[in-house]
């Protein structure tokens, strides 16, 4: 028999959405106990993100800031899936596992330079 679905996928209405909540909330706590990364890019938008509210700044400036951030926050949590799922899969050296490896940091590299720029964009805007 071939199921095309997985069994975990039954429920639905408020029960999903409970489920999935909790999920989530289990992934937040798993960053911040298991990658260094993660704590220190939230603990930037911990700071930052408050900081970008309090500041006489126009409101386009603090949207840019806040979502500048909470995007480093979100690349950083899949870089860190794509490590566990790879790191689960083989702990072997493969070119593949490297290269997944490699374009998550990437993305996270690219995000923070785009968190810099914006920060000097909007306070000398």
């Amino acid at each position: 028999m071939v199921v095309s679905e997985s069994p975990f996928k039954g429920k639905t209405g408020v029960k999903r959405v409970l489920n999935a909540l909790g999920y989530s909330i289990d992934g937040l706590l798993a960053g911040w106990q298991n990658e260094a990364a993660f704590r220190q890019v939230s603990v930037m938008a911990i700071i930052g993100v408050p900081l970008a509210l309090l500041l006489p700044l126009p409101i386009w400036g603090k949207a840019v800031l806040v979502l500048s951030h909470l995007a480093c926050v979100i690349v950083e949590l899949l870089n860190s899936a794509i490590e566990a799922a790879v790191d689960h899969t083989s702990l072997e050296k493969h070119h593949l596992a490297k290269r997944a490896k490699d374009l998550g940091s990437a993305a996270q590299l690219i995000g923070l330079i785009n968190l810099s720029i914006m920060w000097a964009l909007v306070l000398l805007a």
